[in-house]
């Protein structure tokens, strides 16, 4: 299983015919400079690559009345000056000859990749196409959008393969209306738009685009619609609406499939957008939605005008589609403050149809009706010496990731094991190496020396395996890994791979230790490394660098412990190492743990390092060899609501915490910074990402 790129250069044919400054930026050099890029970088040849069939007239017919078909249909035969004029009946549109054919063709490819990956064919793919769809309605093109690709691709999951529970992710900059109005009233599909919104000021302009709009009748709580109230939204942003919002709602929902409608005008230096979220911010953010689903990703292109920064965001995308780490997030993790301020009032809106928002103490709910609070004002639409600032920092900052695909090449092994016992009998899959090196001998008991429980043969063997491994993922040759360790020398053998792994080139090391592994002494509150135990006896911070809390006792604990505490940390520590400890009597079950790490995998930029006790389950390993390996986690089963003491632990932590960890905020008066887009450029270097 593997990933689909499906295209056909006919979808380049529509253009432009006359002037019109509103639509000329929606080109054919949209699709052949991402096509171009993703050759380049070696991703289309990784691809499954399928042609894109037109769609018939009965799959468009799953949401446009039969009479728009027809007129679109009739378009093929009109001069352009007939054109033009019924294109003024539209808002943002314009129609060539091509216009039908491409318009089915994107829809078409749309429903072949749901069709490969709902048949098993493929894991996840990318509908290279266009015209866009998001904003198409019923019977009314507006935006660019002819017909509703993503629409009609869930509305054909729904009734060819019977699918029951669908997410669709919008991260375009515009609302895309069009799927809100076809599905607001439906609670088997849950849709997440984030858009520009400037208090109702950016197009389109609509009421239903704020936060407090969240469906009607059965579909009460199924419409979640975040509203961007300034420019300037970054990297920080994009991932506190994920942790906060989206995937909370998303684990509770539990869809069958994600549909992404990848709008990339909401990456740096888009015109459109004048956001400054780069290009590998959308690669975690698909490695994020890659948790759901068992994996079944379809992401259908929507807008995105600066073409540079588009190409190499579809990129990012695809990289992480393919399994691929994603680069680590460049700049401070440390949302703006209007953010949050649309934050709390997403949260406050959705909380009472979603259990997982109220268990993590979300805002006072608004009463029905009620506007959010507009906050500080919106900044007026840049000016020419803004917006040429934006651009500058736009071309820094794509620079600045060609040098990190360069400094960070993909590791040639993707995943290692180091087994004490080899016929332990994994199931391991496909390209991952069964690691037999080790340490010599005499270093090894150079770093085991202040520990007994290592002075065993059998100690000193499993930790000289563990070292070689270690230093395989610190100098670049494997991505991660994972080593099992003898019960009684698994707590030694953490702290001496602590130890062994920031004085070999980690910068900032990540330790997420769970069950009966404490804290080694010698460790010290210098920066480089945060340890969180998971298993402690009570909830506790002695440090900002040091947090332990309890094990949750049901899925929902366990996920808000994931979602709200363990990634917001890790995300704002922005580790270059992470290693994860399943120590003795560890209490969680295979999904959790297998979820755990590959959620870890985002924030490290894919060097995660899993330590088990040679007692485990092969079942846990190859799950987790698995995960590692970019495959989805298995499903955590029913959610169930956290219990209080364990929701009382998170809350403690969270504001112990908060005025060090920014990704931890919730509100603006915990700290958030409140930055206009001009002041953000001042205060970040060129090349920094905000």
């Amino acid at each position: 299983m593997g990933t689909a790129l499906v295209y056909h250069e006919d979808m380049t044919a529509t253009r432009l015919l006359w002037d019109d400054p509103e639509c000329e930026i929606e080109c054919p050099e949209r699709l052949t400079t991402a096509l171009e890029r993703l050759q380049q970088h070696g991703l289309k040849q990784r691809c499954l690559q399928l042609v894109a069939r037109e769609a018939s007239e009965a799959e468009l017919g799953l949401v446009h009345s039969p009479e728009y078909v027809a007129l679109l249909q009739g378009t093929q035969a009109l001069g352009t000056r007939e054109l033009q004029a019924l294109s003024k009946e539209y808002d943002a549109v314009y129609l060539h000859p091509s216009t039908f054919h491409c318009a089915r063709l994107a829809v078409g490819a749309a429903l072949q990749l749901v069709d490969a990956v709902l048949t098993g064919a493929v894991r996840n793919g990318l509908a290279l196409v266009r015209p866009p769809g998001h904003h198409s309605q019923r019977a009314t093109a507006n935006g660019f959008c002819v017909f509703n690709n993503v629409a009609i691709a869930a509305k054909h999951a729904q009734q060819k393969h019977g699918l029951r529970r669908i997410l669709i992710v919008d991260w375009d900059v515009h609302h895309g209306q069009g799927i809100q109005y076809i599905f607001e009233d439906d609670p088997s599909v849950l849709y997440f738009s984030w858009h520009r919104y400037e208090h109702g000021h950016f197009w389109p302009c609509l009421r239903e685009s704020d936060a407090d709009a969240v469906g009607r009748g059965r579909g009460l709580g199924f419409t979640v619609n975040l509203p961007w109230n300034q420019v300037g939204m970054g990297n920080a942003d994009y991932v506190a609406a994920f942790l906060h919002v989206l995937l909370p709602l998303a684990f509770e929902f539990d869809p069958e499939l994600v549909l992404v409608s990848a709008g990339f005008d909401s990456a740096i230096g888009d015109p459109e957008g004048q956001m400054l979220a780069t290009p590998e911010c959308f690669a975690h953010l698909t490695h994020l939605l890659q948790v759901l689903a068992g994996g079944r990703v379809c992401a259908v292109l929507e807008g995105g005008y600066h073409l540079e920064s588009l190409s190499q965001s579809v990129c990012m995308m695809v990289r992480a589609l393919l399994g691929d780490p994603a680069l680590p997030l460049s700049g401070p993790m440390e949302p703006h403050g209007s953010a949050l301020e649309s934050l709390q009032c997403v949260r406050a809106a959705q909380a009472p149809h979603w259990v997982s928002l109220q268990q993590q103490g979300a805002a006072p709910v608004l009463s029905p009706g009620t506007p959010c609070p507009e906050g500080r004002p919106s900044p007026l639409p840049l000016g020419e010496p803004q917006f040429k600032a934006v651009v500058t920092q736009a071309a820094a900052a794509l620079s600045s990731l060609l040098d990190q695909l360069r400094l960070h090449p993909t590791p040639p092994v993707r995943v290692a094991v180091a087994l004490i016992a080899p016929d332990t009998g994994l199931a391991l899959p496909p390209g991952v190496l069964c690691e037999e090196g080790s340490l010599p001998q005499e270093e090894t008991q150079a770093w085991a020396r202040p520990h007994e429980a290592l002075a065993q043969d059998g100690a000193l063997t499993a930790l000289g395996k563990v070292l070689y491994l270690l230093d395989r993922i610190l100098d670049g040759q494997v991505s991660s890994g994972m080593a099992a360790t003898p019960v009684p020398a698994a707590a030694a053998t953490l702290d001496v791979a602590v130890r062994y792994g920031l004085s070999h080139g980690a910068q900032r090391l990540l330790c997420v230790a769970v069950g009966q592994l404490d804290r080694p002494p010698g460790l010290t509150d210098d920066g480089r490394n945060l340890w969180l135990n998971i298993g402690g006896e009570e909830a506790a911070a002695p440090s900002m660098f040091h947090v332990s809390v309890p094990l949750p006792v049901t899925t929902g604990g366990f996920l808000s412990c994931a979602l709200a505490l363990v990634l917001p940390l890790a995300y704002s520590f922005q580790p270059d190492l992470v290693l994860v400890a399943l120590g003795p009597a560890h209490g969680l079950r295979d999904p959790q743990a297998a979820l755990l790490a590959a959620l870890l995998r985002g924030p490290a930029g894919g060097r995660v390092f899993a330590l088990v006790d040679e007692e485990s389950t092969p079942q846990l390993a190859t799950v987790l060899a698995r995960v590692l390996n970019g495959e989805a986690p298995p499903s955590l089963g029913p959610f169930s609501m956290a219990a209080p003491e364990d929701t009382q632990a998170l809350m403690y932590l969270r504001g112990r915490l908060e005025p060090r960890w920014k990704m931890l905020q919730l509100e603006v008066g915990q700290g958030g910074s409140i930055y206009t887009v001009e002041e953000t450029l001042r205060i970040s270097p060129p090349g920094a990402c905000c």
